[in-house]
């Protein structure tokens, strides 16, 4: 039976990394897309490939969310609480897929997590909740902001006797790079939450213990599952964050890539803090546009894209406790 359960929990769990990848898609595409510095398909290429390779990074993130946010309790009973952290989590990314609403899946799985955790008095450590995901959810949109604030306006001053033509198809090429970066930064970053999940189901299950490290072959599928999630593409949500929020530019699009992509090294390689991507880049834009004049925001887009941010966790935490009072009626 516990066997069956950890099988299901870390599908569950690669089901989640997928719709990680094509909700997240836009995060590390959608401004070289609208700028026409990449094709879609080319671009989507282009990070699924980053997707892959970022996941192999590092663990930090990883180990923050395996063991850093609930102590779920050994056999059957944990694993419907990890199992029921997953379905809180997938179910409002498909919601704020559905709207076209760059929502943070990362939050949504930290959300579900706690949602299961409460439901089943299980421990929260809070002090992890709020070092590792509160305070970092507040901190790197307003970093994204105002870092890529900066980059614009450095890029302003030092092409600022340039030839615009020029200037534009230069940044066209330079984009390439900077999307690949912020790709190569989403799956050091949503890669691992994923690989944490798996390991707490691992552990509850009894197959692995707290101070081992991350198994090789749960690395290479969680970098596969969101590599392919991220080639198929998540359309809706590139038109919000490439068109409706600002009409970037690619000096623009590659000081926004730039930026966020800076963020989450930092946040992962440095602080282990699993930050959301969505955030991040989001933030950014916003930033860029700001410098050109505040009303080149679309900021009722932006109002709709923050009220998405302050619902994740508490909406992820209300359907996974849903979902585990149901589990376990049915399965203990």
């Amino acid at each position: 039976m516990e066997l069956a359960l950890v099988i299901g929990v870390i599908v569950i769990a690669l089901v989640f990394d997928y719709t990680n990848g094509f909700h997240d898609a836009a995060n590390a595409i959608a401004t070289s897309v609208s700028t026409r510095a990449l094709t879609p398909r080319a671009a989507l290429l282009m990070a699924a490939a980053m997707n892959f390779l970022g996941a192999h990074l590092g663990t930090k993130v990883a180990q923050t969310v395996g063991s850093g946010i609930i102590d779920a309790p050994n056999g059957t009973h944990g694993l419907v609480i990890v199992g029921a952290g997953l379905v809180g989590a997938i179910t409002w990314n498909m919601i704020t897929w559905y709207f076209g609403l760059p929502s943070s899946s990362s939050h949504a799985l930290i959300g579900g997590l706690v949602g299961a955790a409460l439901a089943s008095a299980s421990v929260v450590h809070w002090d992890g909740v709020v070092e590792k995901v509160v305070v970092p959810m507040i901190v790197s949109p307003l970093m994204g902001f105002l870092l890529a604030g900066a980059v614009m306006i450095a890029i302003l001053w030092i092409f600022r006797r340039a030839n615009p033509g020029r200037a534009a198809r230069g940044f066209r090429y330079a984009q390439t790079f900077s999307a690949a970066a912020m790709a190569l930064g989403h799956g050091l970053q949503d890669a691992q939450k994923t690989m944490g999940v798996i390991f707490l189901a691992l552990v509850v299950g009894g197959y692995t213990a707290p101070t081992e490290p991350i198994p090789q072959w749960v690395i290479l599928a969680a970098a596969a599952a969101i590599s392919l999630g991220t080639y198929a593409g998540g359309w809706r949500i590139m038109r919000t964050l490439g068109r409706r929020i600002i009409a970037l530019t690619p000096p623009q699009g590659f000081a926004a890539e730039t930026a966020a992509s800076a963020i989450l090294y930092v946040a992962a390689m440095g602080f282990g803090a699993p930050i959301s991507t969505t955030h991040t880049i989001t933030s950014a834009i916003m930033g860029v546009g700001a410098t050109k004049r505040l009303s080149a925001v679309r900021w009722g887009v932006a109002w709709n894209i923050v009220t998405a941010w302050v619902l994740t966790i508490p909406a992820a935490a209300a359907v996974a406790a849903v979902t585990y009072l149901v589990l376990h009626g049915i399965l203990e």
